[in-house]
């Protein structure tokens, strides 16, 4: 009986995944999306006019799987444009999404929609494993709270944009409007909006998704991370001293994280 409620109540998940010159990764991060055990999705893939072959692997994947869509942007406009035009053409009312670097654990999606429905909650975070460049994996897990409010999350940001499951309406509501990727941190800006404005977070402390450290990305960059950050914390509105303080806040705690990476 419980399996036949469960049936009835199966809703369509959207997964968004931005794509340029991946092509040696992005079959991973597909496969795994394409491995929940939550079956009900469907997978946006962006192609961002990529140089590789890239798109090559994409359509051949979709060939395969009718869950897979397609979209081919006509210029380079960068992961968060790309991310907005999959979220405006996707069907479901709850995004996720995946950077194709990394990879999903097969129970992700089911254990998210099991917190969301037993707290009412809009958006659901997880916990994150790491792996090098070469795939090595990291002895260390980051941990997150089990729920996060808006100042808290301003010391440091616990949420993975892999590891969110959010509504679709607020997503495209709280993304920056325009492309200023190379500035500042446009999904930690796009949660601390939703959280100042009331909207709720829960976390699920396991590894469910695994997010790979690459050499000279913009995470590995720390005086760039650093600028960028107080970009994002001028862009939601605070004053020159907050920025300072919970710039400080969070050049601790990322201290504290990546020194599990050296």
């Amino acid at each position: 009986m419980a399996d036949d409620n469960r049936m009835e109540s199966r809703e369509l998940i959207s997964v968004i995944l931005p794509a340029y010159n991946c092509a040696q990764l992005i079959e991973a991060a597909v496969l795994s999306v394409l491995a929940q055990t939550y079956k009900d999705l469907e997978l946006i893939i962006v192609d961002d006019s990529s140089g590789d072959n890239t798109s090559e692997i994409c359509h051949a994947l979709a060939e395969k799987d009718r869950r897979i869509k397609i979209i081919t942007n006509d210029n380079n406009c960068g992961a968060l444009k790309s991310r907005s035009v999959a979220a405006e053409a996707a069907k479901g009312e709850w995004v996720a999404f995946i950077d194709a670097d990394d990879q999903w654990e097969p129970e992700k999606l089911e254990k998210q929609l099991k917190l969301r429905d037993e707290t009412g909650c809009d958006l659901v975070y997880t916990a994150s494993a790491f792996v090098n460049a070469a795939g090595k994996r990291y002895n260390w897990i980051m941990h997150v709270p089990l729920e996060v409010d808006y100042r808290r999350l301003l010391k440091q940001n616990v949420i993975s944009n892999s590891s969110v499951l959010t509504r679709k309406k607020e997503y495209i509501k709280y993304l920056p409007a325009k492309d200023i990727s190379n500035r500042m941190h446009e999904d930690f800006a796009c949660w601390l909006c939703m959280l100042r404005d009331g909207h709720t977070a829960r976390g699920i402390n396991e590894p469910l998704i695994t997010y790979r450290l690459a050499k000279g990305s913009r995470a590995s960059n720390k005086f760039k991370a650093a600028e960028m950050n107080m970009n994002t914390y001028k862009y939601i509105g605070l004053g020159f001293f907050e920025r300072l303080y919970y710039e400080a806040c969070y050049a601790i705690n990322g201290l504290i994280k990546y020194r599990h990476f050296l």
